[in-house]
């Protein structure tokens, strides 16, 4: 007979992890649970099961809603996971006596994956989590999105209707469930309607424009595991399309959210920032806070949920804890930072790129490289050699600072610090972005990067021969750079900080100058 309640569905767990009940699995049995899954660990493999549940926003009552969900999940996470995800089978045989290798009734579906330690996922790695990482799992994400199918015209995913529905289901839920009035609810459910109008034209644009995928849905540290020393996202929404068929950048807020709850914002500006550098998606930023509230929102209505199951007193107090804090964060994110604008100064060669990319972390900052937006521009990829396809023609070099003030507006106008990385050797180019910065009232600050000539060729010589370089630079333009710079103004230079390549990036002299 067919599983039907959670008393049946526990009962076979039981069996599954009882050694003479099911003797088919492996020794070494563990037990995992969610809130609408069980996952059993018996020796190589894990078998994760669907609990009969009609939680509202999915129904797994009936048997062939969880074989639907199950062959979904499968095919979703293959996508990410291929190498985890290795099939869905059938229980048979009896609550009491179950078989996952034989014919005869089915009275549930499993998902078959390989076993990996479940204590590594990055939500439990804090000591492990580092901006090395945050990059890698950066580059996984973008090619992911880069890759997934985008959502026809004509479906109703990601338009600014179906994106808020689910927002105002937060609220209902959470005031239903937590039993009495929470007073950041109204507070936050305005702040949500507010911004929704503010966004719904741009909500539509994204959804025209293709941002609008077939998306993981649920991407957080507790769905990425540390495997082999590198990121594998899994887990990925199966049982609702309309929580994966999403913005991407609705997607990845929950992964920035997820860290800035846990204290680990300058990760957060990190994955965010080698996101943007690889999709080129800076546009998105208008709508990453209305994502990542409702993200907070949606893990508020989660511990909402748990509070209602039977829990001891210290686990009820632990989630009456957690639901307080995600409310907390949900309001810290409503508040508009004050964005700001940093600009480079220098030839090729001299730490422009690295001074830049070190101020993301330990600074709200977000870069944006001129060497990767030209690139962009020409249609190649970041690590292709452009010189012979005109990539230091003047024509596209104007283009390029165009494109990048048009990026720095987007990231200001977020809340970030937008830290330009191109030479400006030009009065005119930096007196345009200075006067973005004006017309943004945000601070503008000048990274003045400095290095004798000899330094600069052999760095540019060095770096040609190096995997992951982006920069097309080479002596002949060194040279052509050297008869066209033009120096920094009395002005100008008020507002520089000067650094060398091996100098300490100058944090806290930023932070002091921005504060002012």
């Amino acid at each position: 007979m067919a599983i039907e309640t959670p008393e049946q569905h526990e009962a076979l767990i039981q069996a599954l992890m009882d050694t003479v009940q099911w003797p088919q699995g492996g020794a070494d049995r563990r037990r995992i649970d969610t809130h609408i899954s069980s996952v059993v660990l018996a020796g190589d493999l894990a078998y994760k099961i669907k609990k009969p549940l009609d939680l509202g926003f999915l129904d797994f009552v009936s048997l062939q809603a969880r074989e639907q969900a199950c062959r979904e999940e499968l095919r979703l996470n293959r996508r990410l996971a291929p190498e985890l995800y290795l099939e869905v089978l059938p229980i048979t045989g009896s609550v009491e006596a179950p078989r996952l290798d034989g014919g005869g009734q089915v009275i549930d579906w499993a998902v078959v994956m390989r076993r990996f330690d479940p204590d590594a996922i990055l939500s439990n790695l804090a000591a492990q989590l580092t901006p090395p990482l945050m990059e890698r799992l950066a580059q996984c994400v973008a090619g992911f999105h880069a890759g997934a199918a985008v959502s026809p015209d004509s479906a109703s995913y990601g338009s600014p209707e179906i994106a808020l529905a689910p927002m105002q289901d937060n609220f209902d839920q959470i005031s239903a469930l937590a039993g009495s009035p929470h007073s950041p609810l109204a507070g936050l459910r305005s702040w949500t309607q507010e911004q929704y109008a503010r966004l719904t034209v741009t909500l539509r644009q994204r959804k025209t424009s293709g941002h609008v995928r077939e998306c993981h849905g649920d991407l957080h540290l507790g769905n990425v595991a540390l495997i082999d020393g590198e990121p594998v996202v899994f887990d990925a929404i199966e049982f609702n399309p309309g929580l994966r068929w999403i913005d991407t950048v609705n997607d990845v807020a929950f992964l920035t959210m997820d860290l800035h709850h846990g204290g680990r914002a300058a990760l957060a500006y990190g994955f965010l920032d080698h996101y943007l550098q690889a999709t080129g998606d800076y546009e998105g930023l208008a709508v990453l806070r209305f994502y990542e509230v409702y993200r907070a929102m949606v893990r508020a209505k989660i511990a909402a949920i748990r509070g209602q199951q039977e829990l001891s007193v210290q686990e009820r107090r632990m989630v009456e804890i957690e639901l307080a804090s995600y409310l907390a964060l949900a309001e810290r994110l409503t508040v508009m930072r004050r964005g700001a604008l940093i600009i480079t100064y220098g030839l090729s060669g001299s730490g422009k790129s690295f001074h830049s990319a070190a101020l993301t972390g330990p600074l709200p900052a977000l870069c944006v490289r001129s060497d990767v937006e030209r690139k962009r521009l020409l249609g190649v990829d970041a690590r292709e050699d452009a010189t012979a396809r005109g990539a230091y023609s003047p024509d596209l070099t104007r283009r390029t600072y165009a494109r990048l003030a048009e990026l720095a507006r987007s990231v200001i106008e977020a809340g970030y610090i937008a830290v330009v990385d191109a030479t400006f050797l030009h009065a005119a180019q930096r007196a345009k972005f200075s006067d973005l910065a004006a017309d943004l009232q945000a601070p503008f600050l000048i990274l003045d990067c400095d290095a004798p000539i000899e330094v600069l060729r052999q760095r540019i010589l060095k770096r040609r021969n190096q995997p992951d370089n982006v920069s097309d630079a080479d002596l002949l333009v060194l040279e052509r750079q050297l008869t066209m710079r033009e120096p920094l103004s009395d002005a100008e230079i008020h507002c520089a900080i000067t650094v060398r390549p091996d100098s300490d990036p100058p944090i806290a002299a930023l932070r002091q100058r921005l504060a002012r």
